[in-house]
């Protein structure tokens, strides 16, 4: 009753279909057998140290060199895959580009503070030197108010396009733009993406 019948056992035809078939897939193109796990596992295996210590330490500092360069080269660019997190957002981007197009009192202070503290470094009559500092302290007080007031200003005018254009000012960049604005224009990061004057998209 439950024994096979004769027609579900195995022939010879049957034989001769399974080793034709294997000779197609082999003339086929794939030529071998399937590979067990095993042996995939033991081909993926790696050395956990290299049989070269020395050229793998070369090719180790050479791969950090390359991709540290071009995380240097997309910040410049301001590629927002390799800024910061403080750097990131189209409002920030836009206050780049709004800061980067106008000129800034802020820019010049640092520039400022230095040739002026060389004056009092100079070798003046002490009666003269101190005249000449007394007037070096009003100037760099003077002048750190005027950078206030720019920044104020400018931080109004950024708000105000930042709502045209986005509806709403993200917390922070107004602060974000302030500090880029005191910054020299060649040392900015990322790099100015827009000429003086060239109003940001």
């Amino acid at each position: 009753m439950f024994n096979r019948s004769k027609s579900d056992a195995p022939t010879v035809a049957d034989a001769n279909e399974a080793a034709r078939a294997q000779a197609e897939e082999i003339a086929s193109g794939k030529g071998h057998a399937t590979p067990s796990r095993k042996d995939r596992e033991a081909a993926n295996r790696r050395p956990l140290v290299p049989a070269d210590r020395k050229a793998a330490r070369v090719a180790d500092r050479d791969r950090a060199r390359t991709d540290r360069e071009r995380q240097q080269a997309g910040m410049a660019a301001g590629d927002e895959r390799y800024l910061p997190v403080r750097d990131k957002g189209p409002q920030k981007k836009f206050a780049r580009d709004f800061v980067d197009a106008r000129w800034s009192v802020g820019e010049f202070l640092i520039p400022v503070v230095v040739v002026l503290l060389l004056v009092t470094f100079l070798p003046f009559p002490a009666a003269t030197k101190n005249t000449i500092s007394s007037y070096v302290l009003i100037v760099v007080w003077g002048f750190f108010l005027l950078t206030v007031i720019d920044c104020l200003v400018m931080g109004g005018l950024l708000a105000k396009r930042l709502r045209e254009k986005y509806g709403t000012v993200e917390r922070g960049v107004r602060w974000y733009a302030s500090m880029r604005a005191i910054q020299l224009r060649p040392l900015r990061m990322p790099k100015p993406q827009v000429k003086r004057g060239q109003q940001p998209s």
